[in-house]
């Protein structure tokens, strides 16, 4: 499968991808655009699965419980996420024009169906200079999952973000973990770059990514940027050999990269630079 995937407008499913299409064990993950009145049906077979809406109105129920989320985009502010266990049928309804993901990985099905509510959400401002953005963990740990791990992420124009570049795919023991990177760009029409690289092998590959792409992140270190006057948002789904607690294991920083987090003011370029 192509690790750049281009949104199909002409689905109700717009980004669909599951184990076997990505040939990865554990994560799947989908973007549903809903028109008002519309609904859709999400199974979780033998996954936990976190939706978590986009943009809209939308009513989620299951096990005869009806959630309202609402969201009037992912530049608006933090989501409501509904976590579903193992076995369960979820129904979504369109309020109005409603847009929202849904991923899942296998559990075992230790936690119990549960909205979680923005205040619960941590923030956090990562890096400077050229490289600060700012990380919701909107479902990370403490919040209890068994394989799933969630980021929403906000980059601001021309900045770098996942930097220094990082990786879990077991690399000087780094956890395993798969993901998905979701964009979305204010203004629409900008585009960012996004790479996936090994030091150790020739693995190397770089995404132009445009407004609804999603980039799987099979191996390597990764990092993210905007192009000037472009503003990123970017949903990331993990999941992997992780499980409750031990999903705040750290990934490994590429170490030409990791000094930056002692001086992020490090090697600047003064301009102009001298023409003789």
């Amino acid at each position: 499968m192509e690790h750049l995937i281009r949104p199909n407008h002409d689905s109700t499913a717009v980004i669909d991808v599951t184990p076997e299409s990505a040939g990865w064990e554990y994560l799947s993950f989908k973007v549903v655009a809903l028109m008002a009145g519309q609904t859709h049906s999400v199974q979780t077979g033998s996954t936990e699965v976190a939706l978590l809406p986009l943009v809209g109105k939308g009513i989620f129920t299951v096990s005869g419980k009806r959630f309202e989320v609402a969201r009037g985009g992912v530049f608006a502010g933090k989501p409501h996420i509904l976590y579903v266990p193992p076995g369960e049928e979820v129904t979504v309804e369109a309020v109005n024009d409603f847009e929202f993901a849904a991923g899942g990985a296998p559990a075992e099905g230790k936690y119990p169906v549960r909205l979680f509510a923005p205040d619960e959400m941590k923030v956090d401002v990562r890096g400077d200079g050229a490289s600060r953005r700012q990380v919701n963990h909107v479902l990370a740990h403490p919040l209890p999952a068994e394989r799933l791990i969630l980021y929403e992420v906000y980059v601001p124009s021309g900045a770098w973000s996942g930097w220094p570049p990082h990786c879990h795919d077991r690399y000087q023991n780094s956890p395993y973990l798969e993901e998905t990177y979701y964009f979305r760009l204010d203004p629409e029409y900008s585009f960012a770059i996004h790479r996936n690289y090994r030091i150790d092998t020739d693995f190397d590959e770089v995404f132009p990514v445009r407004h609804g792409d999603l980039v799987l992140v099979t191996q390597g270190f990764h990092s993210t940027a905007p192009a000037p006057n472009c503003n990123m948002y970017f949903l990331c789904y993990l999941a992997g050999e992780l499980l409750d607690e031990a999903r705040a294991t750290p990934p490994f920083d590429d170490p030409n990269f990791a000094w930056i987090k002692n001086d992020w003011e490090a090697n600047p370029m003064q301009l102009p630079v001298a023409a003789n």
